[in-house]
């Protein structure tokens, strides 16, 4: 709406000028201050389109994306208090917890770069604290498979699947070790191809990069859902 009122800026004011009405133009101040507004709102579309999407890993991008905006988003002294009141209120209402586990367990953001370096190793502790607590996390086996063929799948299991479930941590420094993928790579497609070496990160993995960044394609689904159902009148 701003790039489009800063587009047809001359011919709004030449349009007006011609007619009798009773509006408050804006000041040559106020236009300055739309142009400012709309370099300052322009990263915060893209983070908008990108965590609106429901074909790709959106709950990891969160926080990386927040930083974005609190790097790219200039703060002049004239705005300071807005931008500041602005970005603060989303970063109060957000599952930091959560978000920080999600980042973690894709390889895009694992390096945990959009955090200080003092904050880094608590989320690394959370999720050790995570894979200690719930042992029972491993991939289920088949309902229909025999326990007796279970128990000698558990005799036959190799030496570092039983060293992830004991100590978390070796289980940690190895998935630490592994390179990061680019960012056009798929986190998800990743974790197929290395769960057998992090079984039990793969099940987290799992379960946390699933959540959808916000509710914006459940949003978008009710109302196809609705234009579809919904008798409507022909125009």
């Amino acid at each position: 709406m701003i790039s489009h009122l800063l587009k047809n800026q001359e011919a709004i004011k030449a349009t007006l000028s011609r007619q009798k009405h009773k509006l408050t133009m804006l000041t040559t101040s106020e236009w300055d201050k739309l142009q400012r507004l709309e370099t300052i709102l322009e990263p915060c579309k893209y983070v908008t389109e990108l965590l609106g999407g429901e074909t790709y890993v959106s709950c990891s991008v969160v926080l990386p994306a927040l930083c974005h905006l609190y790097r790219t988003m200039d703060v002049s002294e004239e705005d300071r208090a807005y931008i500041g009141q602005f970005l603060s209120e989303r970063q109060a209402n957000l599952n930091n917890g959560w978000l920080n586990i999600a980042s973690a367990l894709d390889p895009r953001f694992k390096d945990l770069k959009y955090l200080q370096r003092g904050d880094r190793e608590e989320v690394w502790t959370s999720l050790e604290v995570l894979l200690q607590n719930k042992p029972s996390t491993a991939t289920p086996e088949p309902a229909e498979e025999p326990p007796k063929k279970r128990s000698l799948l558990l005799f036959a299991s190799d030496t570092d699947s039983d060293n992830d479930t004991v100590e978390p941590s070796r289980a940690l420094n190895r998935y630490k070790a592994e390179p990061s993928i680019s960012m056009e790579e798929c986190p998800l497609q990743w974790w197929t191809t290395h769960a057998g070496a992090h079984q039990q990160l793969s099940v987290l993995a799992r379960k946390y990069l699933a959540a959808l960044a916000s509710s914006v394609p459940c949003e978008r689904l009710f109302s196809l859902a609705g234009n579809i159902v919904q008798k409507r009148g022909q125009p």
